[in-house]
């Protein structure tokens, strides 16, 4: 383990068609805040309440912030899911660039990707120029190629099995 004040930051990759992709990042940032650290999380394409946002309220080092709207995209994605999204990835380049936080999660980014919403050019030199010590967290569905080429960790989530294929809604405290 790392002793010293300064250590090295790392990109992960959280993806894949299976559950729990969005909780693995935010366990990591609770992880996060236990040591001290400051955590930004911005949640692309997502604009509903998740109850998620009422435990991170306990946790003054986590900001969250969602830059979608309450419907999750189904078909093509509108204006307003295009502003959205790249204002979100202005904002949250900023932040990287001024080192306003210990971690940075792109939840959903990868989606954000695979409907064209930002582009992944300006993504990955957004990476390539992050502040070395800075951990940065990616989610979703589809990550692209170049991007797993660049991270540090991936993890794919593989569906198995899932309770909804038998017709089980989505349940608060669970999947919202």
């Amino acid at each position: 383990m790392d002793t010293e004040n300064h250590q090295n930051g790392y990109i992960h990759i959280y993806t894949g068609n299976g559950k729990g992709k969005t909780t693995a990042a935010i366990g990591l940032a609770i992880r996060a805040a236990g040591a001290g650290k400051s955590i930004f999380i911005g949640q692309f394409v997502k604009g509903m309440h998740y109850s998620e946002h009422d435990a991170l309220k306990r946790f003054p080092e986590i900001t969250v912030k969602q830059y979608g709207r309450d419907c999750f995209i189904v078909n093509q994605p509108t204006q307003d899911d295009i502003t959205l999204a790249q204002r979100g990835f202005e904002e949250m380049s900023e932040f990287v660039l001024k080192n306003m936080y210990d971690m940075v999660i792109f939840d959903e980014i990868c989606i954000a990707l695979y409907y064209n919403l930002i582009e992944i050019t300006s993504l990955i030199e957004l990476l390539k120029n992050k502040p070395s010590e800075m951990e940065i967290i990616l989610t979703g569905r589809y990550a692209p190629n170049e991007l797993l080429e660049i991270a540090d960790l991936v993890t794919e989530m593989k569906e198995i099995k899932h309770y909804f294929n038998n017709g089980i809604e989505a349940r608060k405290g669970i999947e919202y």
